[in-house]
């Protein structure tokens, strides 16, 4: 699959790491990107992190298993994760249907909702793909 024909969904921020940040309301929606579910291939199992955890900006905090090997997840935003998306516990491959949608991760309360602008809009996301960084 080429970069173009990859969907970089404007209304997102980006971690270089290929999370994907979503601002509702009060919350952060957090998630991987096409591209990363993609590298991955089949998800097979995501451990997601606990109700009520703290989580730090740029420190893994889930764990996503495919049928290539097991990768983390790193928090996009510090706060404490107040959702998560239990349709994963029962039907992982929604991470590689809809990325985007119905294969997003957790929810976080920031703690610090300025970290959002340590995040790639999708025009640098795009050119962090473009640049091979994996």
């Amino acid at each position: 699959m080429t970069r173009r024909s990859m969907n970089f969904p404007t209304d997102l921020k980006y971690s270089k790491t290929h999370e994907w940040s979503r601002q509702v309301g009060p919350k952060v929606v957090v998630g991987i990107t096409e591209y990363a579910q993609k590298e991955l291939s089949d998800v097979v199992f995501v451990e997601l992190p606990k109700m009520g955890q703290e989580v730090k900006q740029g420190v893994a905090c889930c764990i996503v298993e495919s049928v290539k090997a097991a990768f983390d997840i790193y928090a996009p935003i510090s706060g404490k994760v107040v959702e998560v998306n239990k349709k994963l516990e029962s039907d992982p491959g929604l991470v590689n249907r809809d990325p985007y949608g119905e294969g997003w991760f957790f929810a976080i309360t920031p703690s610090n909702l300025n970290e959002l602008n340590n995040l790639l809009p999708s025009s640098g996301y795009e050119v962090l793909l473009t640049q091979g960084a994996k």
